[in-house]
């Protein structure tokens, strides 16, 4: 690199990140006001404890594991070193292990789920079943993915079932259906169901030994006894993954019940652990000073202007980005304290992603893992990927829930996806042949970023704060005499992260 080349970067450097200190002071400014003028007519706030200001508790999940996170880390504690202590006491492998944890998770169901329980285990068996009938049918697969998303959308109708419509003598049971809806969990029962259901059947090992490495971690082949029916339901009601993963392969969860991971020591996981306790501090200080969620609950934005929308629609990814961060980073540290590793949820920052493509593989990434190996592969991969997104985006919605702005946050993910996969394709067939050409395919790259931050922006806004509904309201709000100067600063914004990111990369490279 030139010596002018390199004055000339230290010095784009130095503007990009006074502009970001900038913008970001103004968008903490700016939600600041918007709180305090708002306060009083927002839904979801509670009393806090910071500095007598009001929290933000309008996200129910959020709401929900916040309040339970005592009685959480004391399970945690519990079940954890009952595993431990039997395991070596009696030098428990595989076997033993997985019948210490399938019971220490089944009283853990049943104080989840209650009399419910029955649902998840029947289901769970009929699946099972099916493997040992159809296994060598051509058929196998479909018949699989059939079942399952039947029952995936069956129960979602239904709301889990009553057990009045058994009979009526099994009526009483209603009354006992524990803390927490049995089918909001079936979700991830299927996840946990199929990996164990095609490597029975061994279509996994078609894949090479390198796919496998890209897509689960420690995975060790494992003889075929450990298919058996306590292993499997063991493997689907693991306590510490059961609610809200991460998922991991069947048989990566098998080897480390035999024998426990050691990728990190006592003093990694330890880190590890009070790395989220600092996260989930700023999580408090988020929700205690700026109520982004409350104002999408409170359906307060349609009288904003629409700069303040998007500060609104900004803040609620970034609250459901810091959310889910801490939700699955604190079920692996339980899963790695007891002894299983398995891959990391959000390996990067929702503000470092400027493309959709990578975006996906750092938002819930073990799911994208087996999207990967379960749809993507499957339907052709790359050979025939513009199809391939509609079909996955669509079963992503249908699994989040059955709800018509998941639907159209989906649709517009994958028509946004066409675009990018078309110029990726322009340009990795260009190389930069002199100083020039690499300034402009940087440039362009950096323009390229925008439009798809722009389009992430616009996909989550509608899946998540105005609806389907307010599409038509956002681009006439977005393309007045007042929208177009916020649109042009929000590109311009987008613009200058993106080429941060480079930079950023850059930086790694000459790490290495």
């Amino acid at each position: 690199m030139s010596r002018g080349s390199s004055s000339w970067k230290r010095s784009e450097l130095l503007f990009l990140v006074i502009y970001a200190i900038c913008f970001y002071a103004l968008i903490i400014y700016r939600s600041l006001q918007l709180t305090r003028e708002h306060s009083g007519r927002l839904t979801g706030l509670r009393r806090g404890w910071m500095w007598n200001r009001l929290n933000d508790l309008s996200d129910a999940q959020w709401r929900n594991f916040r309040g339970n996170l005592p009685i959480l880390t004391l399970v945690m504690g519990m079940f954890t070193l009952v595993a431990t202590t039997l395991r070596s006491q009696y030098h428990l492998k595989g076997r033993g292990m997985s019948v210490i944890w399938l019971l220490v998770s089944l009283s853990y169901l049943l104080y989840l789920h209650g009399a419910c329980v029955m649902f998840v285990l029947s289901i769970a068996s009929m699946n099972f079943v099916l493997v040992k009938i159809f296994a060598q049918s051509k058929y196998f697969s479909c018949l699989l993915w059939m079942f399952n998303i039947f029952f995936l959308i069956w129960n979602r109708i239904y709301e889990g079932y009553s057990f009045r419509t058994i009979g009526q003598s099994w009526a009483f049971l209603d009354n006992y259906r524990g803390t927490f809806r049995w089918h909001i969990c079936f979700n991830f029962e299927t996840h946990a169901a199929l990996p164990h259901l095609f490597f029975w059947k061994d279509v996994l090992p078609f894949f090479t030994g390198i796919i496998l490495a890209m897509l689960c971690i420690q995975e060790r082949s494992i003889h075929t006894d450990k298919f058996s029916f306590s292993m499997y339901l063991c493997y689907l009601v693991y306590a510490p993954l059961y609610i809200a993963g991460p998922i991991v392969s069947f048989n990566a969860f098998a080897s480390q019940l035999d024998m426990p991971q050691r990728n990190h020591s006592i003093g990694q996981i330890a880190w590890y652990g009070f790395r989220w306790v600092l996260s989930l501090f700023l999580m408090e200080v988020m929700t205690h000073f700026f109520c982004y969620n409350a104002f999408t609950i409170s359906g307060l934005w349609r009288e904003f202007s629409p700069f303040e929308v998007f500060i609104i629609g900004y803040g609620v990814l970034n609250f459901m980005w810091l959310k889910f961060f801490l939700i699955w980073r604190y079920f692996r540290f339980w899963s790695l304290v007891g002894g299983v590793d398995v891959p990391e949820n959000m390996p990067r920052c929702i503000n470092n992603c400027y493309d959709l493509e990578s975006f996906w593989k750092n938002w819930h990434a073990s799911f994208n893992k087996w999207l990967v190996r379960y749809l993507y592969i499957p339907l052709g991969g790359s050979r025939k990927k513009l199809l391939n997104v509609w079909v996955i985006f669509t079963f992503v919605a249908v699994w989040h829930d059955l709800e018509w702005r998941l639907l159209s946050w989906a649709w517009l993910t994958c028509l946004f996806f066409i675009p990018e996969m078309i110029v990726k394709s322009a340009v990795s067939a260009l190389k930069a042949k002199s100083a020039i050409h690499e300034f402009i395919l940087r440039e362009l790259g950096a323009v390229a970023g925008a439009i798809t931050i722009t389009s992430l922006m616009v996909a989550n806004l509608v899946g998540y704060v105005i609806g389907p509904s307010g599409i038509n309201w956002l681009i006439s709000r977005l393309l007045h005499r007042d929208g177009l100067p916020v649109l042009g600063g929000i590109f311009t914004t987008f613009y200058v992260g993106t080429k941060l990111m480079f930079h950023i990369q850059d930086t790694k490279k000459n790490l290495q």
